[in-house]
């Protein structure tokens, strides 16, 4: 979990420290920076939105007033054995997302998350689970609804962690159930699971939960608190928007539970809360909690850029590496096209591993991460990562949505992305350390006639981009 994501200083700038690459500031910078940060308090004109200050209690001894604990937040909500397990594995205070959105998730109104990747989004989502379920209770009464398995592994995980037994409670307790069903899972067993004894919480990828549902293995009867995770990229999903409605509107009623979407990014955010309603996706009185909409990047990125030719880009990431020595880094590229698969073109993932394996010769283990992977080349690859140790992953967009990498110090687009709410995700697999005040590093590679869209990037999303001269 991350300290607060926002900090008021202009960014820091780093000398690049290979000598042949020089940066290049922009006049500018500073007072972007200032200008941004002037603005981070402003109400916004829309009744739904929330970004209130965050909510303060006296202290015994003064009476001044003073920012809860994430115990505080929840004391009345959350049971004692969630909370004690919460502060044993570090969670003590709370970040603004948390601050602002679980003392209105308490009161049961459904939700629009929308702040920066890792900002504390999926513990908000996850304590406001456990303040509602009931253990005692044989039935499925949260779901979380993720992109792709990953997220879902990973979610699953905090999720268990939470709901542990504290170190020296003692006694027996009825703990939570959590069930994983996630694409390449084990139907036969968790259908078996089901039949036993049903969980009160699943995480779940769309397509898996659409399969066990259309078999009648298990309904959403009696569902309580439904989450959608990363919300407008399944809604973007052509593979998944219409089962992701299947699942808001057939299979269970906004009326009969509480419903919270989450992302980094939430494009045209007035209208996605027009339409949640409309559509009966949310309750008619949802809220929109944007917090630091003005700066959507974290601010302890440091950003930069380097330009040469096409056949020139494989070198140019070598050298940056070499230069860098990151602890750990993620290589972005892009999806291989369907023109390409079908010419029989070995896809740029391949191109990459195969010349960082010849031409690297540093510590970091070369590592991959993308769609076309089975299932357990995919888990094995994040098995690998979470043992800790430097790696260079190489990845496609697979590894850019609510991942958690949080010794990553370097990412490196090979590929610049589509659009910039990818390049908001990808950079946002970084600095996601907890209370780590030391700025990461995002390097895009890129041609000459890419200048231009990543100047689009940056005026959207309000950062500023170094250019490194060779």
């Amino acid at each position: 979990m991350d300290t607060r994501a926002l900090s008021l200083s202009p960014l820091i700038l780093h000398s690049f420290e290979n000598p042949t690459c020089i940066p290049r500031s922009h006049n500018n910078h500073h007072f972007v920076r200032l200008f941004s940060s002037i603005h981070i308090n402003r109400v916004s004109k829309t009744p739904l939105a929330i970004q209130n200050p965050s909510p303060t209690i006296p202290t015994p001894d003064n009476g001044k007033l003073t920012t809860p604990t994430l115990k505080q937040l929840c004391q009345t909500h959350v049971p004692d054995q969630i909370l004690l397990r919460m502060e044993e594995v570090g969670y003590v205070m709370p970040t603004e997302v948390q601050r602002q959105a679980l003392p209105r998730l308490f009161t049961g109104r459904d939700c629009i998350l929308h702040a920066q990747t890792g900002s504390g989004k999926t513990l908000t989502y996850l304590l406001l689970i456990y303040s509602i379920i009931n253990t005692r209770k044989s039935a499925v009464q949260a779901l979380v609804l993720v992109p792709t398995r990953e997220l879902g592994m990973q979610v699953t995980k905090v999720a268990r962690i939470l709901a542990a037994k504290p170190t020296g409670v003692e006694g027996e307790q009825k703990s939570c159930t959590i069930m994983a069903l996630l694409d390449g899972g084990t139907l036969r067993r968790q259908k078996t699971w089901f039949k036993a004894e049903p969980p009160a919480v699943v995480v779940a990828t769309v397509g898996s939960l659409c399969q066990m549902l259309e078999r009648q293995l298990f309904s959403l009867g009696t569902l309580r608190v439904l989450v959608v995770d990363e919300v407008d990229f399944l809604f973007n999903s052509s593979k998944q928007a219409s089962s992701l409605r299947k699942i808001l509107t057939t299979y269970s009623s906004c009326n009969n539970r509480q419903t919270v979407f989450a992302s980094a990014s939430i494009p045209h955010h007035n209208r996605f809360l027009h339409d949640a309603v409309q559509q009966k996706w949310t309750k008619r009185d949802v809220i929109h909690i944007h917090v630091s909409p003005v700066e959507p990047m974290p601010s302890r990125l440091y950003h930069r850029f380097i330009v040469c030719d096409t056949k020139r880009k494989l070198q140019t990431l070598l050298s940056l590496i070499q230069s860098d020595a990151p602890e750990s880094g993620i290589i972005f590229v892009g999806e291989q096209s369907e023109k390409s698969k079908k010419a029989g073109n070995a896809p740029s993932t391949s191109l990459l591993i195969d010349f960082l394996k010849a031409s690297y010769h540093g510590s970091l283990d070369i590592l991959l991460l993308e769609d076309d992977m089975n299932f357990n080349s995919r888990a094995a690859s994040l098995l690998e990562v979470r043992k800790g140790g430097g790696y260079l992953l190489v990845a496609t967009d697979v590894a850019a949505r609510g991942v958690d990498f949080p010794e990553m110090t370097h990412i490196y687009n090979f590929d610049l992305p589509k659009n910039a709410i990818d390049y908001l995700h990808r950079a946002g697999r970084t600095c996601r350390k907890p209370f780590s005040d030391i700025n990461c590093n995002v390097t895009s590679i890129i041609v000459p006639e890419e200048r231009f869209v990543l100047q689009r990037y940056e005026n959207e999303l309000m950062f500023v981009c170094e250019e490194l001269i060779p």
